[in-house]
């Protein structure tokens, strides 16, 4: 019942848009870490980079110690 009559203090929100197709290949990245893997090889984590338009993900292996110079380094070599 109170929900029903409860006034809504927020504008309702607009029709969803479809996300724009990228026209150039590298431009629209998604990069994810998967972290607190066991121990291989000493790799602990795995660093995922998506691409959208192309529809490809790479997988490289690293560790939950990487920082932005070594992040940088993956990126460069592997990609």
């Amino acid at each position: 019942m109170c929900q029903r009559i409860k006034n809504r203090t927020e504008i309702p929100a607009g029709k969803l848009m479809m996300n724009k197709v990228p026209e150039k290949t590298w431009t629209h990245l998604t990069v994810n870490f998967i972290m607190k893997l066991p121990l291989v090889a000493g790799k602990d984590a795995i660093l995922i980079i998506y691409n959208r338009l192309l529809k490809i993900a790479h997988f490289v292996a690293t560790t939950e110690e990487i920082t932005t110079k070594g992040l940088v380094r993956l990126f460069r070599d592997n990609i």
